[in-house]
């Protein structure tokens, strides 16, 4: 009963939060302290599942992580006494997380070995983990299928290599970038992600002594080093979580200030919130994002890679539209099934239908395909309480708006799962004055 958040709707949220570090960095960040022959320190940890999940594998293969109290969030990770960790308690550490993947570079060049269980992770899409694969053979590495997940090996130190990925795969380049700064000679990757996230784990990765250049054409050069030091890194504010605020704002007719969101990593986003209709105010320390008062703007969207609308925006964005006057059309790129969560949406009064076929935008890989991966939303919409199961982190989080915004009771179920990206969610709630129990 505790996974069941009963959420009163129709109250506006109004008020101040702070977001802090970004979970889709912050991990990753975690990982790299791996690479070091010396301690790290990570400043702006939120207190997150994810975060949770990493310091425990970390401590399974003899990092010791330190958490050091005060408000900077702060992590200390010393990276002296690297082990193997025990198969069986990789797999019941990870769970559901697919992060254990990320830990076969820096594992390979630390102990020549890694394993990885059977990963899980959001049921969004394929996402499947052979690119994983197929890249640490590139550089060298031997891989074999066992029963219970994937041993990797490293006969002798990793070579660079050149790469060029058929999609700029967020995670796929963090493999590389992981892999890459130990390797021996040059690493050239092409059509490479270049999220925020990205950017700031290469920021990471230098600090520690890699050196890698970006070009303007996603072409990402590696040289590799014989070793790697430690780094001091404060990091980045998490864009998604402030979007998804926003998001909120706009769906419940609120005025919601989010502090620590910055305004670089966000662009693309604010513009489209003010395309919507929403009010912003950027000042130096936040954001604030409010309701216009008025109607709200339907549009024409479509989901890419950076800087592109990213597609962890677009879920929380989806509720607020169906509040906006006329027909909006969302096209989803990125994962072949990130529609489903709008079912529940149907199911609580929103008009929503959805396609095969590539809406609103150029043909994308899902077109032709039996993905239902665009969406016309008709509004706005009378939503009315109901009982909903979170699917995913952010499919979850985006439920969760609809019943703030919805008149009557919901009763949102598995509502931990969001506790994997979003900090003391529900301490922000109380902060806006919004109406539940647990």
């Amino acid at each position: 009963m505790n996974d069941v958040l009963t959420v009163h709707g129709g109250t506006p949220l109004v008020g101040s939060i702070q977001v802090r570090g970004a979970k889709n960095l912050v991990s990753k960040a975690m990982v790299a302290a791996l690479l070091g022959d010396e301690p790290s320190v990570l400043r702006n940890v939120p207190q997150i599942r994810d975060v949770g999940v990493v310091s425990g594998l970390l401590e399974l293969h003899g990092v010791h992580v330190e958490e050091i109290p005060g408000p900077e969030g702060e992590l200390r990770l010393d990276p002296s006494n690297v082990i193997q960790a025990h198969v069986a308690d990789i797999d019941a550490h990870a769970g559901s997380s697919r992060i254990p993947i990320l830990f076969c570079g820096p594992l390979l060049h630390r102990l020549g070995e890694a394993f990885i269980p059977d990963l899980g992770g959001c049921r969004i899409g394929d996402r499947p983990i052979n690119y994983h694969m197929d890249v640490l053979r590139q550089f060298g590495a031997v891989v074999e299928k066992e029963p219970n997940g994937i041993a990797i090996r490293a006969p002798r130190r990793l070579q660079g290599t050149k790469l060029k990925l058929e999609y700029p795969s967020v995670g796929t380049t963090e493999q590389v970038l992981l892999t890459s700064v130990l390797a021996e000679g040059v690493t050239e990757l092409t059509n490479a992600a270049i999220e925020p996230e990205i950017m700031d784990l290469i920021a990471v990765l230098q600090k520690m002594g890699a050196i890698i250049s970006v070009d303007t054409d996603r072409a990402i050069r590696i040289e590799g080093v014989d070793r790697l030091g430690g780094f001091t890194h404060r990091a980045m504010p998490d864009r998604i979580e402030a979007a998804s605020w926003a998001s909120a704002a706009l769906a419940t007719k609120g005025d919601i200030t989010v502090l620590g969101a910055r305004q670089q990593e966000m662009m693309t986003f604010l513009n489209v919130f003010r395309k919507v209709g929403g009010l912003l105010d950027i000042g130096d320390d936040g954001i604030r994002f409010s309701h216009p008062g008025g109607e709200l703007n339907s549009l024409v969207l479509e989901t890419d890679v950076h800087p592109g609308f990213a597609t962890d925006w677009q879920q929380p964005l989806v509720v607020a539209l169906t509040q906006a006057s006329g027909l909006s059309i969302v096209h989803e790129t990125v994962y072949e099934n990130r529609l489903g969560f709008t079912h529940a949406l149907s199911q609580m009064g929103a008009q929503i239908q959805l396609y095969r076929e590539c809406l609103g935008g150029r043909p994308c890989r899902f077109g032709r395909r039996n993905f239902m991966h665009s969406a016309v939303i008709s509004g706005p919409a009378k939503l009315h309480g109901a009982d909903i199961t979170v699917p995913d982190l952010r499919g979850g989080f985006s439920h969760l708006i609809a019943a703030l915004a919805a008149e009557g009771t919901s009763r949102v179920r598995g509502i931990g799962l969001i506790d994997r990206g979003y900090e003391h969610f529900e301490q922000k709630l109380q902060m806006l004055g919004a109406n539940y129990e647990r």
